[in-house]
């Protein structure tokens, strides 16, 4: 049990790398606080005020620890006692062999762990300089959206403004508004339970016309001062795809093999988009890789153009928002640390790693 005469340990961020961080640290016997500023302050992505809230339900990505590297990270973490993945297997949605959470499940499950630890005390506060003087270890774990008070800080003290890119999230449809008429189950290669996907097929016709929309459409536009940020390439809008030609899309996030369409198995789709389930109770399916930044009155009226979700009804449509991060090869040591200030580390996203 950690003496009461240790200082804690201050960690800004209550995401996945804050709350693990947390979670070891105690594990470990040492006092934490962990500072949260969402619902305080919010942020251009986050909808909630938990802890480890996840963006996108697929964040995890590939859990085959046989024969990929974030899968191998999996396990080891697992090993570790990790509280991030065992939130993450206790709330995991059918994905193939990626893992994928029901993200309201998850962050429950993340926040209660930590409430209930007593050697964790978290305050809701946004934390908008760097660290006081008496602080004498601190882990600033505030990803890629921190708040613009303290990113400042930190620039003014490094004399570094960062580096920045684009990300983008993807739309989330309600299960009930789909036509089943047009689209069925199964997953690529019949992964996973082999049913884990719902599949909408579009001939070359209707992949042309989609392209065609989707190039016309009414965009998000940029800030003068955004227009030399890039895009994040592991996550590209389909816009920004299909601009890079119009195959791309039907390579990419569209592209039709490994399945079979069994309402009409003899004629192969020219592409078919893949919905993934978001939730728990199954009533939600997020489109695979549609990440946009067309508005949202485009959005509606060109996915609804898709076969089988002409009456589509959406909980959450695509959006852009900007991520900051790091020179982390100039402005920290080997072990994270600020190279200025020895006793403050970073950690997640904040760091430049994808996450």
């Amino acid at each position: 049990m950690a003496s009461e005469q240790q200082k804690p340990v201050h960690i800004i961020g209550g995401g996945l790398a804050g709350s693990e961080a947390a979670w070891q640290l105690a594990r470990a016997g040492l006092n934490v606080v962990l500072h949260e500023m969402r619902p305080v302050r919010g942020t251009d992505a986050h909808q909630t005020g938990g802890l480890a809230e996840l963006v996108c339900s697929n964040s995890f990505r590939s859990d085959d620890h046989e024969s990929n590297a974030v899968g191998l990270m999996h396990e080891e973490m697992r090993r570790a006692n990790s509280l991030i993945i065992a939130a993450a297997d206790a709330h995991k949605v059918p994905a193939g062999s990626a893992l994928a959470v029901d993200r309201d499940g998850f962050s429950a499950a993340v926040e209660k762990a930590l409430e209930a630890e007593p050697l964790v005390e978290i305050r809701r506060e946004e934390i908008q300089g760097l660290p006081l003087d008496d602080w004498d270890s601190v882990i600033i774990a505030t990803g890629p959206l921190t708040s613009p008070p303290l990113a400042d800080a930190v620039a003014e003290l490094t004399g570094d403004t960062g580096l920045a890119f684009f990300d983008a999230i993807a739309p989330i449809i309600y299960k009930d508004s789909i036509d089943f008429d047009k689209v069925w189950f199964q997953s690529r290669y019949d992964k996973g339970d082999g049913a884990d996907y719902i599949n909408l097929p579009l001939d070359e016709t209707q992949y042309n016309d989609f392209i065609d929309g989707i190039l016309a459409a009414d965009k998000v536009s940029f800030h003068d001062w955004e227009a030399n940020t890039p895009y994040f390439e592991g996550c590209l809008p389909i816009e920004v795809m299909a601009e890079r030609g119009r195959k791309t899309l039907s390579f990419g996030p569209m592209k039709p093999v490994g399945l079979t369409n069994p309402h009409s198995p003899d004629i192969k789709p020219h592409a078919i988009i893949q919905l993934r389930q978001d939730n728990a109770l199954g009533t939600l399916y997020n489109m695979v890789g549609f990440q946009t930044k067309m508005t949202y009155g485009e959005q509606k009226r060109i996915f609804t153009t898709i076969p089988g979700l002409e009456n589509a009804e959406f909980a959450r449509l695509g959006g852009l928002h900007r991520n900051t991060f790091l020179n982390a090869p100039k402005l920290l040591d080997e072990t994270l640390r600020l190279k200025l200030r020895s006793q403050i580390r970073f950690a997640g996203q904040i760091t430049g790693c994808e996450g």
